[in-house]
């Protein structure tokens, strides 16, 4: 069951969230019960450390989140 909690969605607006809401319970049905999850990649602790941090010193904290 869907409830709008907040808000005064046009039926437009209402058919649309329900579509996405429709699609991706359809996909995740469909999807075998032994292939691993899209967000397993997001919970990879590798992903988040690719680049080598920065060296060490006094303005390392502006370079901290910008590419290398």
């Amino acid at each position: 069951m869907i409830k709008v909690v907040r808000g005064n969605p046009t039926p437009e607006e209402l058919a649309a969230a329900l579509a996405v809401v429709q699609a991706r319970a359809a996909a995740v049905a469909n999807q075998p019960s032994g292939a691993p999850a899209a967000l397993d990649a997001w919970a990879d602790p590798a992903r988040v450390a690719r680049h080598r941090l920065p060296a060490p010193g006094p303005t390392t904290w502006g370079r901290t989140y910008w590419p290398v």
